[in-house]
């Protein structure tokens, strides 16, 4: 696996930003830039299992939450690839890598980072799609009046 970093600044607060990046209907928005149809299975709370499902193929990845900090820094240990809408396992893909994302805000600009462990053979896929999905996120969370 490849670890990759992306980052972007968004002109509001971080609490909005942390919103719109896991309520399930603006997390879907965005997610689905870069696997279509993605959704989140389970509650992100540090020490459950979530998983992160495609609707349209039913693959996806089951995580721990192994770090959160509501509004500043959540880290996924993934520990199964899936198939089946997450009922069966399969190759070991993405198993043993991590995701995280960290805010930081000042002067009421957030700064988000994206940090994730990638198979090789995603590196120029995701490199075109996660600046895009970041970039949703960021047109989402300022026009966003939760």
């Amino acid at each position: 696996m490849k670890k990759i970093q992306y980052s972007i600044e968004i002109n509001t607060s971080k609490d909005i930003v942390w919103k719109t990046l896991w309520e399930d209907k603006t997390f879907r928005d965005w997610a689905s830039i870069i696997d279509e149809g993605t959704y989140i299975k389970g509650v992100i709370k540090e020490g459950n299992q979530i998983q992160f499902i495609s609707s349209v193929n039913g693959f996806g990845v089951t995580s721990l939450v192994e770090k959160c900090i509501q509004n500043e820094f959540v880290l996924f240990k993934h520990s199964a690839d899936t198939k089946e809408s997450g009922e069966q396992e399969r190759e070991k893909e993405w198993t043993g890598g991590t995701e995280s994302y960290s805010l930081t805000e000042k002067d009421g600009i957030t700064t988000v980072t994206v940090k994730t462990d990638i198979p090789y053979e995603q590196e120029e896929t995701f490199n075109v799609r996660f600046p895009r999905a970041l970039n949703r996120l960021k047109n989402l969370a300022e026009k966003n009046h939760w």
